[in-house]
């Protein structure tokens, strides 16, 4: 071979060298931007770590940056124990402080609605479609919560009233500075006008559409589920408290906020009562769907977590057993529920109420209380005279957070005391 062709073949491989080492670095340079701009742009997060992120409507874990400034209290809150709840603030407990950007949805048949700034509770709707409604969409809602907010959990206070709120100025006080974390429902009757009340009042245009109510028969019943119905529409209701006009609060709101939230139970009383006033009241004729040994009293006055609140609303089978056989005196509010949930939900609720009567008397009625009764040693004796489980095994004396039966005469005292006792006031 000549010199000629020798050059000119070194002259070829080293272009073909060059040309390479140029492909390698075009094809190495958009490697290199492609994953810097994955990384600088892609997910922060990893699957798993996204689904631990998300909101559990019950217990929030504490994940709030420690930069976090103090007039903005993070939406998160640690659990806290029965033995540890304080009958004043706790400076330690944070609770979830929703922002107006929070606004609370529900989802009815995949349609999401804001209820967050609704003016009024009432609509045009049956107590068979309310029912419906109520029980087929928060059935949807714990089985598939698509497209709804994540949400701060609620409590729902449900007054069982005849009128007014005679104690009124002082629930104002109780829920004063929690708005985001309860919603009140009243059952009074139709010709009571709620709109008559001070605008910035708790209770303005919470009534909801309600029926005559007569003690001790069906109707009782029917306000209750009414007003389950009806907070059931709100998603962000997770907790249901049936009260009446005469009830009062025995601890401060967070208290009970915490002690209801972080329950993993619903309270309500059922025991077996072998006098006439507990089985005498049974009627054979509810064979064979309830027997005897099913037979169960208890409180009207009961606290529900969401899904036992959900099978209240969607019972037809005992409802209607009762509705035909259970009549004075037989008493349906002390009897329907108690029984129900000992046949299809044991195990749901802690066994007790959380309302406290004074029952020292004979009578159909408890005690009423007054001015005279109400004194720091008489409500301290309430509020921690007692012992009881929570959650199943923990022991503690926080057993009741409300008490009835509270007539107008003793408010004036009350509120006197809340500062002092209760943990809240003016």
């Amino acid at each position: 071979m000549t010199k000629a062709s020798d050059s000119w073949m070194l002259k070829m491989i080293c272009k073909l060298i060059n040309l390479n080492s140029f492909y390698n670095f075009v094809f190495f340079t958009l490697g290199l931007s492609l994953g810097l701009t994955i990384g600088f742009h892609g997910p922060k997060t990893s699957p798993l770590m996204i689904s631990t992120n998300i909101f559990s409507p019950f217990f929030l874990s504490n994940t709030s940056s420690s930069s976090s400034s103090s007039s903005s209290p993070s939406l998160l809150r640690p659990p806290i124990s029965a033995s540890s709840l304080p009958a004043q603030p706790s400076q330690g407990l944070l609770l979830p402080n929703p922002s107006s950007q929070l606004v609370s949805e529900y989802c009815m048949n995949g349609v999401s609605l804001e209820v967050g700034n609704l003016s009024s509770l009432f609509h045009n709707m049956s107590d068979e479609e309310l029912l419906r409604r109520a029980s087929v969409g928060s059935n949807n809602l714990l089985v598939q919560n698509q497209g709804c907010s994540l949400m701060v959990p609620k409590l729902a206070f449900m007054f069982l009233t005849k009128g007014p709120m005679p104690l009124g100025p002082l629930w104002e006080l109780f829920f004063k500075g929690h708005q985001g974390l309860y919603s009140i429902y009243l059952h009074t009757h139709p010709s009571y006008n709620d709109e008559a009340l001070p605008r910035d009042s708790v209770f303005y245009r919470r009534r909801i559409p309600s029926q005559p109510v007569e003690w001790g028969t069906i109707s009782m019943i029917d306000a209750e589920r009414r007003l389950l119905a009806n907070a059931l529409l709100d998603s962000s209701n997770q907790r249901f408290i049936l009260l009446s006009e005469s009830c009062i609060p025995l601890f401060n709101f967070t208290t009970i906020y915490a002690y209801l939230i972080n329950s993993k139970l619903s309270f309500l009383g059922s025991f077996d009562d072998p006098r006439n006033t507990g089985r005498g009241r049974y009627n054979p004729r509810m064979q064979p769907d309830i027997n005897i040994t099913d037979w169960r009293k208890g409180s009207q006055w009961f606290e529900a977590r969401r899904d036992l609140a959900l099978h209240i609303v969607s019972d037809d089978k005992y409802y209607s057993i009762f509705k035909e056989h259970c009549h004075p005196p037989c008493y349906i509010d002390e009897h329907y529920l108690p029984t129900m949930v000992n046949i299809k939900f044991q195990g749901s609720s802690a066994n007790r109420s959380i309302t406290w009567v004074n029952w020292s008397r004979a009578g159909p009625h408890p005690d009423k209380l007054g001015w005279g009764d109400v004194t720091e040693e008489f409500l301290n004796r309430i509020r921690f005279g007692s012992n009881c489980t929570y959650n199943g095994s923990l022991i503690t004396s926080h057993c009741f957070l409300f008490a009835r039966k509270f007539v107008p005469s003793a408010l004036e005292k009350l509120i006197i005391l809340a500062p002092l006792v209760l943990g809240f006031g003016p």
